[in-house]
């Protein structure tokens, strides 16, 4: 929001009166002081109030600062494009001069900035007219282009401690109590701010920038807080060590966890309401030598709006998973690490089913989503109601499919395996590497290699990898060594499924535009897709081990998931880099290039 937007929000200014004053400021022949003057307005208060709206310094600028020395930190061209000026070095930090507080991607890109050069920063609110005058008076003085900003990270300083003011119930966070947030611009607390508003602020800030999750970690001096946004984990707050157990001991109490309990881990859950968006919390707390490490997943009911076509799928993958749904009986399996997006992907399965003629049946731990026309069920091992016995009660539901949150355990392997071999579809999830993987693991959880030949549809294997957003890939041309090399990988899948792989001829980096100056947005998944069939049956029955099993499944053309990633990298789905995420030889640093 710019200085003229906040005075008619404010109501300092009529919104009639915007067009006329910024038609005269485009004639250039008049000062912003004296337009709005000439309305009553006095700019130095008009600054001021938007100063206090933001939590930020601000001032007028006098002649430009006469330190040159301040662009080496920021290149004309990315102060020109961000809309920020530098404007001098006091106590040991850049001040830079910003005119749009709500500008998201200035506060990347000083944050990444900060980063390189080693120079901390304050920001100070200033108007339109100086920071134009700064960057005439400096326009000159270099042509470096600045580098692609990929970091979305912003550090908020809280210096001061604060008390905490209990509450119970489902908080409703709004404008008032979570301060200005929404936006997700860099934010300092005031010292007399609750811990009301510190927890709030930590949980709007996280929203709005698209976390999955919130870290809140003790340290011997310190309080991390760290988000984490497309995978990877940003430290985005710091809090002074005196306030964890205040913060701490406020998400305890919206997820009604014991407050005496410091010893053992703990999990809860709560929900708040931001701008008409439910938002649920997954909470869990954790022991450590400096106090209590808490970690909370974000579950946001807007954005479960993802269906099969949306998770990443190729059409011939599409089809592959279309048809095993179509099973009268057996078990699907989705395998891979924690964060692996298993649960989107099962989700994802349930919404193709068809849940009015069907008695669809879910035991899940926890419930993260509802899904209209599917019983759900939390599991609760303190009571024991486990996984197990909650599948037992349901095979007395008249089920047609049941999805199993996850089998960790020898009987509730078992319990889907005769669940399965009753007619009953089942949907869950298992902890491997790999879908080839998945049958050893359940081979050593106690399932008889007989039972898992009749009744096992298939596995899917899967991760998430970062996504470019739409024309941002940057191409770049594969030499011939880069793609005999890039060949290896498919060396072993039989030929008639090579002559379906897409040319090698170039693939893609993240580069930067105007609306995502990282190059990449969200993440997407890669897959690998293991489908039971006569063969595959004879290998689980004479020699269940994992190599046999991917020799089998390889001879019928099943891709891995780093193939699957090299294969959106040549299309531009997904940044080239990103391959090597997903182990295998790595490709050379820059080859291609």
């Amino acid at each position: 929001m710019n200085l003229l937007e906040l005075l008619v929000d404010k109501g300092i200014l009529l919104a009639s009166d915007r067009a006329s004053v910024e038609a005269s400021l485009a004639k250039k022949d008049r000062s912003l002081a004296d337009i709005l003057a000439d309305r009553g307005i006095s700019l130095s208060d008009a600054l001021r109030i938007a100063g206090e709206t933001y939590g930020l310094p601000a001032r007028i600028l006098g002649d430009p600062p006469a330190n040159e020395e301040v662009f080496r930190y920021i290149p004309i061209d990315s102060a020109r494009h961000y809309g920020f000026v530098p404007l001098g070095i006091t106590d040991g930090a850049l001040e830079i001069g910003i005119t749009d507080p709500d500008n998201i991607e200035a506060f990347d890109a000083l944050q990444f900035i900060s980063g390189k050069t080693g120079m901390p920063y304050k920001i100070t609110l200033i108007t339109k007219e100086d920071f134009d005058r700064v960057l005439d008076a400096y326009q000159n003085l270099s042509d470096e282009v600045g580098k692609a900003l990929s970091e979305y990270e912003t550090v908020a300083k809280l210096t001061d401690e604060a008390h905490p003011t209990p509450a119970g119930g489902t908080p409703v966070l709004n404008d008032e109590e979570s301060l200005t947030l929404s936006t997700g611009r860099h934010e300092t607390l005031k010292e007399d701010a609750p811990v009301t508003k510190i927890v709030s602020t930590i949980l709007r800030y996280a929203i709005e920038g698209r976390s999955s999750d919130i870290h809140i970690e003790p340290t011997p001096t310190k309080t991390r807080i760290r988000f984490r946004m497309d995978g990877e984990l940003h430290t985005s707050l710091e809090l002074p060590g005196k306030v964890h157990d205040a913060v701490v001991a406020r998400i305890k109490i919206l997820s009604k966890l014991r407050l005496d309990e410091k010893r053992q881990p703990q999990d809860g859950r709560f929900s708040v309401t931001i701008e008409n968006r439910r938002i649920d919390f997954r909470v869990s707390t954790f022991p450590t030598e400096y106090g209590e490490k808490v970690e909370m997943r974000i579950l946001d009911h807007s954005d479960m709006t993802t269906t099969i076509e949306s998770i990443g799928l190729s059409k011939g993958q599409l089809a592959s998973i279309r048809e095993m749904m179509r099973a009268p009986y057996g078990i699907i399996l989705i395998a891979g690490p924690t964060g692996s997006g298993k649960s989107t992907t099962l989700f994802a399965m349930l919404s193709e089913t068809d849940r009015e003629g069907n008695n669809v049946v879910s035991l899940e731990d926890p419930v993260e989503y509802e899904i209209p026309g599917v019983s759900q069920s939390q599991v609760r091992p303190e009571i024991g109601y486990t996984f197990a016995s909650g599948l037992r009660s349901i095979l007395r539901q008249d089920p047609d499919i049941i999805m199993v949150g996850e089998i960790r355990d020898k009987e509730t392997a078992a319990l889907a395996v005769q669940a399965a071999l009753t007619g009953h579809l089942v949907l869950s999830t298992i902890h491997t590497n790999t879908a080839a993987g998945a049958i050893p693991r359940l081979i050593d959880m106690g399932v008889d290699p007989f039972l898992i030949a009749p009744t096992l549809v298939s596995v899917i294997g899967q991760r998430l990898v970062r996504k470019l957003c739409p024309g941002a890939g940057v191409p770049f041309p594969i030499k011939d060594s880069f793609k005999a090399f890039l060949e290896q990988d498919f060396a072993d899948l039989p030929e008639k499924y090579r002559k379906e792989l897409p040319a090698f001829t170039e693939f893609y980096r993240a580069g930067s535009t105007d609306e995502c100056p990282s190059g990449t947005r969200g993440r997407t998944a890669v897959f690998e897709l293991l489908h039971m069939n006569k063969d595959l049956e004879q290998v689980v029955l004479k020699e269940p081990v994992e190599e046999r099993i991917y020799a089998t499944a390889r001879a019928g053309g099943m891709l891995t998931m780093r193939e699957d990633a090299i294969i959106k990298a040549l299309k531009g789905e997904i940044p080239f880099e990103e391959i090597n995420t997903l182990g295998g030889k790595l490709f050379p640093e820059g080859e291609g290039a």
